[in-house]
């Protein structure tokens, strides 16, 4: 089990209560796409994926992003038991989906860095700290079924 501080709690709930999910979301999403291409090939349905403008322009990308970020309210509501909220998905995405787990941490280093700009100067050092463990804590709970 994970122990949160009182200030952990708070900040991330602050982050969350501020995010635009469809445009972090997207952001995220696509940024990974694009600097890790080869995360691209759990995406063929999504059609054109060729190039950054391609990515970014792609309606399929914004709104899976916007439904992978939704995806951590649920870590928001169950902060005192992620694993076990995310049992499902960990089993979705590694026995039917196949994803490469090592692309959740990618993933979860591009939304950083997009909540990052997002929040400029507020972003402090102590505020990434606490948003890092929060989604390390995910991105546990999502490759549990690997182990």
């Amino acid at each position: 089990m994970v122990e949160w501080t009182d200030f952990e709690r708070a900040t991330i709930q602050d982050i969350f209560s501020k995010m635009d999910y469809e445009s972090v979301g997207h952001n995220a999403l696509a940024r990974c796409l694009v600097v890790y291409p080869w995360t691209q090939r759990y995406f063929g349905k999504f059609g054109n994926l060729y190039n950054a403008a391609a990515i970014m322009g792609n309606p399929l990308v914004a709104a899976h992003g916007t439904t992978v970020l939704h995806g951590l309210d649920k870590a928001l509501k169950n902060m005192d038991n992620i694993k076990a909220a995310y049992a499902e998905l960990s089993v979705l995405h590694s026995e039917k989906l196949h994803v490469d787990p090592d692309n959740f941490r990618l993933l979860g280093d591009c939304l950083t860095i997009v909540v990052a700009a997002k929040l400029g100067s507020g972003f402090t050092a102590d505020v990434q700290a606490a948003f890092q463990k929060f989604l390390a804590v995910v991105i546990s709970a999502l490759t549990k079924q690997y182990h």
